[in-house]
């Protein structure tokens, strides 16, 4: 049977993005996202829990999450789950860790907060001055038959 892994994860970044490159020459961001859930436990008490994600994005993808997110910032992130092992060279001992490995990603909330160029949730950016509004707009209510979809 074939597998299937997919994650789909919106939080805010806990640290600013590290970019590496690979001794072949490819790039590869590592950040880690921050999840919150809040929900009621069985006494009816709402609680707060959060989970920690560790995520990596390769080449063009990991070079622009690098140059416009820091700390804070709103993303959503989708990619696959991915287990890497290795062996501790201090201690000896078998080591592993699952991240994901981010295929999509968009940037989420405020831009002004996330201090993203080229995004832009300030109205004043759409210019308005050309706008008109009808003046054949009938006052009271609207006969939905005559609607014609």
């Amino acid at each position: 049977m074939r597998g299937f892994s997919k994650v789909v994860i919106a939080g805010n970044l806990t640290r600013d993005p590290e970019l590496r490159t690979t001794p072949s020459g490819s790039s590869v961001c590592g950040f880690s996202v921050a999840v919150n859930r809040v929900y009621r436990d069985s006494s009816g008490e709402q609680k707060e829990s959060v989970s920690f994600f560790d995520c990596s994005a390769w080449n063009k993808l990991g070079e622009t999450i690098n140059q416009y997110a820091k700390r804070g910032t709103g993303v959503l992130i989708s990619g696959r789950l991915e287990q890497r092992s290795w062996e501790d060279k201090t201690t000896g001992q078998k080591r592993s860790r699952v991240e994901i490995v981010v295929e999509d990603f968009n940037f989420i909330g405020n831009s002004r907060d996330n201090n993203i160029a080229g995004a832009s949730s300030d109205d004043s950016a759409i210019d308005t001055s050309d706008a008109s509004v009808p003046d054949d707009i009938p006052e009271g209510e609207i006969d939905l038959s005559e609607v014609p979809f």
